[in-house]
């Protein structure tokens, strides 16, 4: 049985390393705000992990007894969050693209994003200990 190291636990556990990944990213953005010559970087973790879930998973899975038994349905594979560097733009002289208001636009949502996260951990661990303690 597989209480907290399913598919499910293992989407949220990238999920909240993922927004951890973001905070130290934007928060990096924040503080290079005045560097010349620097260029913000964005992680992306929800679209890759949508991306994984829309390639055509099959209903059923089929179980494997041996390593050489091909993959029926769904491989559990979940995506790692990805750090991109935004070097195409420039919006000041010095020829930074951190834009302060927009960095701060994404450090509310993401934080917003971790909250629901955690509440989602929360209340899935929640569910499994009334099921296995009968309260």
């Amino acid at each position: 049985m597989q209480l907290l190291n399913g598919v499910g636990f293992a989407r949220l556990e990238n999920a909240i390393q993922a927004a951890g990944t973001r905070q130290q990213v934007i928060a990096n953005n924040i503080a290079n705000v005045d560097t010349p010559y620097f260029k913000r970087s964005n992680v992306s973790f929800e679209t890759l992990l949508q991306n994984e879930l829309n390639g055509g998973m099959p209903t059923l899975r089929g179980y494997r007894t041996d390593s050489r038994h091909f993959i029926i349905g769904s491989s559990g594979k979940v995506p790692e969050p990805k750090i991109t560097v935004d070097d195409r733009t420039a919006m000041n002289n010095n020829l930074n693209n951190v834009d302060i208001d927009s960095e701060m636009s994404l450090l509310a949502e993401n934080k917003l994003r971790y909250d629901s996260y955690i509440e989602q951990l929360n209340y899935q661990i929640k569910m499994k200990r009334v099921a296995t303690e009968g309260r």
